[in-house]
């Protein structure tokens, strides 16, 4: 967490306060050391200017204005808070008219407020801030309600699923369990009673769909999370290998800022090349990203893996002659 965090973080717990606030109450909410919150406390007294005093009769600090509050100069939010008021207001912008208009209303007015206060540029973050999908599909969502509406009320789906890896449409019973939203797809998270497993399966590819009167068989979150997100990608499962990658110095750069999945290690060698360490289970996406660093990186284990990628490799050189 950077400093302008835990600044922004020292200013919100003491904006609007009435009463005092001990340094051991800040301690505890920051989670930060003495010395730090010492310096923190000097910043937005002395550089940010704000009229922050210690009453010795109340037994801490607060800000010395008339209701307590005091708006901090310039532009203060975090990335994660302008992701998060940016998608949200793009999202509403492209929702349809439907049946929740009315509920959502008052979200977009309070939204629109917001993003016009001067804290966010009186309303630039709307002109200036762009939200790019990425790999998103083009949406066949017919069945979206439908599917939704079966994880919600804990009912079976009998449905008609488009397999792309086999050009194959084929008959399926399922208990969903979770929808997933991920590189802007979704996914519905499902166990299928024909393999006695759990899938997933793109909800695009849902050709039909029919609720069935039979309750859909509960899968404990501990088995979702462990089969479904314990490895790399939307194609999770329990790991079954454990992929090592070097990146060159210059690749490097920008990989070692990425997460690729939480369970990942890494390790700079010697050369200033980037080794990282990756648990997976079926290699489909893991291909996918590694490909698209080409010659940057080279698959060191397991050799099922490497030998995978050199395929694909050889297979895009044949498209030269």
């Amino acid at each position: 967490m950077s400093k302008l965090d835990d600044l922004y973080r020292l200013h919100r717990l003491l904006d609007g306060r009435r009463t005092a606030i001990s340094r051991q109450a800040l301690l505890d909410e920051l989670e930060i050391s003495r010395s730090k919150l010492t310096r923190l406390i000097a910043d937005l007294r002395d550089r940010v200017g704000a009229p922050l005093v210690f009453d010795q009769e109340r037994g801490g600090y607060r800000f010395n204005t008339a209701d307590g509050r005091h708006h901090l100069p310039g532009l203060w939010f975090t990335g994660e808070e302008l992701h998060a008021l940016v998608s949200l207001d793009h999202l509403l912008q492209t929702l349809q008219p439907g049946l929740l208009d009315q509920l959502l209303a008052p979200i977009r007015a309070r939204l629109e407020r917001i993003l016009q206060t001067e804290h966010l540029g009186g309303g630039e973050a709307q002109k200036r801030i762009r939200i790019l999908a990425m790999a998103a599909r083009a949406k066949n969502m017919r069945q979206f309600q439908t599917a939704a509406g079966a994880v919600l009320q804990r009912k079976r789906l009998s449905i008609e699923y488009y397999n792309r890896e086999r050009d194959q449409t084929g008959a399926r019973e399922i208990s969903p369990q979770r929808l997933t939203h991920y590189r802007d797809n979704w996914y519905l998270d499902a166990w299928c009673h024909q393999n006695k497993a759990l899938r997933i399966f793109a909800v695009e590819c849902i050709r039909h769909a029919t609720v069935s009167t039979k309750k859909a068989r509960n899968v404990p979150d501990a088995t979702l999370d462990r089969e479904l997100t314990s490895a790399y990608g939307i194609f999770a499962g329990e790991p079954v290998a454990t992929a090592v990658l070097r990146f060159t110095a210059y690749r490097a750069r920008w990989v070692a800022d990425e997460i690729w999945h939480p369970e990942q290690r890494s390790r700079w060698l010697d050369d200033g090349r980037y080794e990282l360490t990756i648990p997976y289970s079926r290699d489909t996406e893991l291909i996918m990203d590694i490909l698209k660093h080409g010659a940057e990186v080279e698959v060191i284990a397991p050799e099922a893996l490497t030998q995978a990628v050199k395929k694909q490799l050889d297979r895009a050189r044949s498209q030269y002659g």
